[in-house]
């Protein structure tokens, strides 16, 4: 996130401050290890055909737009695209290149091709942000919330407490580089508030990029009105989280839900015998 306190952060090409430098060292072999393990998945998955009857229809042609994470593009969400394809949604990538943040393009693009996807199913679109398109997530969903069906964010750093990762000081750069629109920090204020349509929030204690604390969220039932949130831990690197095969199952569990109906998580649901598993049992509270 951008040092909008002005800590000095850009100083660092680390980028301030952050999780352990171990773990970000490990993100890209651990990247390498999760992109294999999916695209396993989806190889036996196609070889054996679907586990469970009318599997490769659970999206029901729905609409999906995933955001990519800052310094990415829809290139880097492919693996997370194609599994979701595979099993039935309609799904789109932005279209508006590398996320370098909140420039000029991207903030009056991304409401336009929020606009075009929803206006082309006629129906409200699930949005699934990446670290800081999960936040551009947030945002699409309280400027247009008759649009949102459902927003899912991967490892995206929303408290202020997080605003700080191992990825300000690029964030800073592309702010000199690329520029950022003049009500930016109002922007930010404003997808800090309660979300509302249903919120899942994915997070990794082993992030090696952001704080694995800002990405989660305060418990929120559904219950008085509110729209549903919920936090869902899982083992995963930061830059993995579009490949890892444990987010993987999450998004399209997650994605099946009906906003009306909504069912909390269980990984006991998702995958059978992890339910007990330190680590995974995460569906620790949420609240956007």
């Amino acid at each position: 996130m951008y040092d909008f306190n002005d800590h000095g952060a850009a100083a660092s090409p680390a980028g301030g401050s952050g999780p352990h430098r171990g773990l970000l060292l490990l993100e890209l072999p651990r990247w390498t290890v999760e992109y294999g393990a999916s695209r396993l998945v989806d190889l036996l998955h196609a070889a054996s055909g679907p586990a469970l009857p009318g599997e490769r229809d659970l999206g029901r042609g729905r609409p999906v737009l995933v955001l990519p994470g800052f310094s990415a593009n829809d290139r880097l969400t492919g693996r997370l695209r194609g599994h979701l394809v595979r099993r039935g949604w309609e799904v789109h990538g932005w279209n508006l290149g590398s996320n370098h943040g909140l420039t000029e393009t991207i903030v009056t693009g991304l409401p336009r091709r929020l606009t075009e996807v929803a206006d082309r199913y006629d129906e409200p679109v699930s949005v699934v942000g990446w670290s800081f398109g999960g936040l551009l997530a947030r945002w699409l969903a309280h400027e247009h919330p008759d649009r949102v069906r459902q927003v899912v964010c991967l490892g995206s750093p929303w408290r202020a407490e997080g605003e700080r990762t191992r990825a300000t000081g690029l964030f800073e750069k592309s702010r000199e580089k690329h520029g950022i629109v003049a009500d930016a920090r109002e922007i930010v204020d404003r997808l800090r508030g309660p979300v509302p349509v249903p919120l899942t929030a994915v997070w990794s204690k082993s992030d090696g990029i952001v704080p694995w604390r800002g990405c989660t969220v305060d418990q929120q039932d559904g219950g008085a009105g509110r729209a549903p949130a919920e936090n869902v831990e899982v083992v995963s690197s930061h830059v993995g989280m579009v490949a890892n095969p444990l987010v993987l199952s999450v998004v399209v569990d997650r994605l099946r839900q009906d906003p009306a109906h909504w069912q909390p998580f269980a990984w006991s649901r998702v995958v059978p015998g992890l339910g007990g598993v330190a680590g995974l049992g995460g569906v620790a509270g949420a609240a956007s």
